[in-house]
């Protein structure tokens, strides 16, 4: 058997407690701003059938074709780790009764996999919040989508990004539009790059998205499907820009954005960035009417949806000044001797008790009373709490300042939890 460390998979990280404070502040941020607006969180599972996504994402996007990580159970069922987190929420509101006729807000958070090429804030498993909300027709609840993900950026103090906005139109307007695309790309075919070409008769609208410098002209130049809008989608659009411009959000019409997804419709947005270079979409949304249908549902049920990768938020906050409050103790117990652990634990957890905020690390691992010095040093804790012979005799702890240049002093043990109430009131 081969000795050899055996190492994570490529594209599939560890987070490690050096980084977690981080990762904690925007999951916590996000997760409070999404309930302060009325939407409960959903948890479906990592694994689902490939059909829901072949059937959702599309048979013919680079997702399902070359992305997903698809096996054969031991019952013979093709499963998939999920790549995306609407289907799944869609299949799971379907399965519940939680959609038909109902109005829900709901939202998820988690691991997400696509086998793509790792890079800086891409990676093979990463996370995402996301947020979805089911039988509101207008445009006003993708107002309040934008409008709760611009608080987002306010609440974690980000303030370069912009909102990139577009209309795909109806089903039926697509579908005209694209044939037009079709043939403009077929009369300039040579121009195209490989994977363009192999897009052209069955995802065109993918070739809009193309980030090849050398394609950008004729981009630019080929029709635009704000053009070809349904009149019904040509008022849902106009009615979302006055709202935005009345909530005095600011935003920028992309003709060229259209999303990696066949099931969109209608509104589709993103907050993009300049300081994550190629990876520079930070969340990305729209609306997706036809999809619960599509996949079983009892009627026509419109919806709208979001997510965002939470490793392009760290990245970003992690280039920002910002200061997140780290984990480290708030104190490190010290215990000396049989006697000092046996009253040490009982009062530790008495503190645990009395002061949940307090971040307390007992010691363990025995040691001599200067080893426990070395290692209370070593944690971070900016207090030492010391039990031994003489304190216990006297019902008193010694607390020892370890990164304040004070002398260390004595406290009753009855007095104790007071003590590091009010030190915690200036220092927690």
């Amino acid at each position: 058997m081969s000795k050899r460390n055996i190492q994570a998979i490529r594209g599939m990280n560890d987070i490690l407690p050096t980084q977690i404070s981080l990762w904690q502040h925007i999951e916590g941020t996000l997760c409070q701003v999404l309930e302060t607006y009325g939407y409960q969180e959903i948890r479906p599972p990592l694994l689902e059938n490939t059909e829901l996504f072949s059937r959702s994402i599309g048979e013919v996007t680079d997702i399902v074709e070359k992305e997903m990580f698809t096996f054969m159970d031991r019952n013979g069922d093709s499963l998939t780790l999920r790549p995306e987190g609407t289907a799944g929420c869609v299949r799971a509101g379907i399965e519940n009764g939680l959609l038909y006729n109902q109005i829900q807000r709901l939202w998820y958070m988690g691991p997400m996999f696509r086998h793509e090429r790792p890079q800086q804030g891409r990676y093979r498993q990463f996370y995402q919040i996301g947020a979805e909300a089911y039988n509101l027709v207008g445009p006003d609840i993708d107002v309040e989508m934008i409008l709760m993900t611009a608080r987002f950026w306010q609440k974690l103090g980000l303030n370069d990004l912009e909102l990139q906005i577009n209309s795909l139109g109806s089903t039926s307007a697509r579908a005209a539009y694209r044939e037009q695309l079709v043939n403009y790309f077929s009369d300039h075919h040579n121009q195209l790059d490989a994977d363009s070409q192999r897009r052209l008769h069955t995802n065109p609208l993918r070739i809009l998205d193309s980030k090849n410098p050398d394609m950008q002209a004729l981009i630019e130049a080929a029709p635009q499907l704000l053009d070809h809008l349904d009149d019904d989608s040509e008022e849902h659009f106009a009615r979302l820009k006055q709202l935005l411009d009345q909530t005095h959000i600011a935003y920028r019409v992309n003709p060229r954005l259209v999303r990696g997804l066949d099931y969109y419709n209608r509104t589709v947005f993103e907050w993009v960035t300049q300081q994550l270079g190629a990876q520079g979409t930070v969340c990305a949304g729209g609306r997706y009417d036809t999809l619960v249908e599509q996949l079983g549902g009892k009627g026509a049920t419109s919806a709208i949806g979001f997510a965002m990768g939470i490793e392009r938020l760290v990245l970003l906050l992690s280039q920002s000044k910002l200061q997140v409050a780290d984990n480290v103790p708030h104190a490190y117990f010290i215990m000396v001797g049989d006697d000092g652990m046996q009253q040490g634990f009982r009062l530790a957890e008495s503190l645990r008790d009395t002061l949940p905020q307090l971040r307390l690390l007992t010691h363990c691992g025995g040691g001599s009373f200067k080893n426990q010095f070395k290692r209370a040093d070593k944690s971070g804790a900016k207090l030492a709490i010391v039990v031994g012979a003489d304190e216990i005799d006297k019902q008193q702890v010694t607390l020892k300042y370890l990164r304040d240049n004070r002398q260390q002093i004595l406290v009753a043990q009855s007095e104790l939890a007071n003590y590091l109430q009010e030190w915690l009131t200036v220092n927690g």
